[in-house]
């Protein structure tokens, strides 16, 4: 526009074509157009001045835009930075909870993690117990389940090895496999458990027994189905100042009841019923976190590294979750390591049956279900055995 105008003004004015001064009417005329290319030159592009306030005026809002980029950088990289202080804090507490830098450096020693989530792996499953808080009984380790898990198939497949299972333990001679712990901690239930049942274990997940109870209150409680009346003061909390009483049937439990429903043995078949009550609450704890929506997982797990102890990373936890949930159809499979009882020197010992604890497996590494396996009975039992007391009563209640 203004060069529009400035071209207008100029085209106002004659000049004279006689070599005298100009008339009075045309030099007014002259001196208007003039004023008028003057005002109109003020405001060109090409007035130096005029450049300069643009560029102040460009300068300026330059200078806020890239103060607004720079702020928003600062909140973003500020956020980043956080969230990754926060997972490293997470990742940490469950990669160490309470065990040495030598314990850590064990369990990985025996592990071998596997590269991707897009093929079977096994993990090891370690539910430890101080409820004694006995220096002579020590910790041990009441729940001990290999699980297979098959994320591209959508498949979980427990098994469950006897807390007393009998084992020959080098160093401390014939114990019982919840024993180990006591001795060598969760690397060496690992070790352990990689030998009696013929596979190489990926991962592992240590639950403080004493702090279940926060976990399942993590995840808002579980429902399990109670097959009979649960009334057994050596289960209960002592710590809560609570008898609880479970009653036959469907129940959703809190983390006390669901603490009670693991640690009962008040059972006819003792340990047995144990095992499976324990497989089923972990499968309560699968269905309820696969439930819970994604963006709550990094919450439930920052409560439970509390309580859990795993080689597992929080992404490593929340990319199986959302595999998991993305295909459905969960299907877990529930059993025990193939066995039968048997008394040595006054001590009730579980004896695995080898071959038939080899069939299982094979049917486990091929996805079928292992409870088409069952211990044939027919066992070369030992009549006599020369056992370290000390060592049975670390494995002993």
């Amino acid at each position: 526009m203004q060069k529009r105008n400035t071209k207008h003004a100029l085209g106002s004015f004659k000049v004279n074509e006689s070599p005298n001064l100009p008339t009075t009417s045309n030099a007014a005329a002259f001196t208007n157009a003039g004023a008028s290319s003057n005002d109109s030159a003020q405001y060109s592009r090409k007035n130096p001045g005029y450049s300069r306030a643009a560029r102040r005026r460009t300068g300026r809002g330059k200078k806020i835009a890239l103060c607004i980029l720079a702020a928003v950088l600062v909140v973003a990289i500020g956020g980043a930075s956080a969230f990754a202080i926060y997972l490293d804090s997470v990742n940490t507490k469950l990669k160490h909870g309470t065990k040495t830098s030598d314990e850590i450096i064990a369990i990985d020693d025996v592990l071998r993690p596997t590269s991707s989530f897009d093929e079977p792996f096994y993990m090891m499953l370690i539910g430890s117990d101080m409820r004694e808080n006995s220096d002579e009984m020590g910790a041990r380790s009441d729940t001990n389940i290999l699980v297979r898990v098959d994320p591209s198939n959508d498949q979980v497949t427990m098994v469950s090895i006897p807390r007393d299972t009998k084992i020959e333990l080098a160093g401390y001679g014939t114990s019982k496999f919840n024993a180990i712990y006591n001795f060598e901690g969760a690397a060496g239930v690992i070790s352990e458990a990689k030998k009696l049942l013929g596979v190489d274990i990926s991962y592992y997940a240590e639950v403080n027994f004493g702090k279940l109870v926060d976990l399942v209150d993590a995840v808002g409680g579980v429902d399990v189905e109670v097959e009979e009346l649960i009334d057994d003061p050596d289960a209960d909390r002592p710590e809560s100042g609570r008898h609880i009483v479970l009653q036959e049937g469907f129940q959703h439990l809190n983390g006390e009841e669901a603490l009670v429903f693991a640690r009962c043995r008040a059972y006819v078949d003792g340990d047995f019923t144990r095992t499976a009550n324990q497989r089923k609450l972990i499968e309560a704890i699968v269905d309820k976190v696969l439930s819970a929506p994604i963006t709550s997982l990094p919450g439930i797990i920052e409560k439970t590294s509390d309580c859990v102890t795993t080689n597992l990373s929080v992404t490593d936890i929340i990319a199986l979750a959302q595999q998991f949930k993305s295909d459905g159809g969960l299907t877990i499979y529930s059993s025990m390591a193939p066995s039968q009882t048997q008394m040595i020197d006054e001590i009730s010992y579980v004896i695995n049956d080898a071959e038939a604890t080899k069939e299982m497996m094979a049917a486990v590494e091929a996805g079928e279900d292992p409870n088409t396996v069952v211990s044939s009975g027919a066992l070369a039992l030992e009549e006599d055995s020369s056992t370290d007391s000390a060592v049975n009563a670390a494995s002993d209640e």
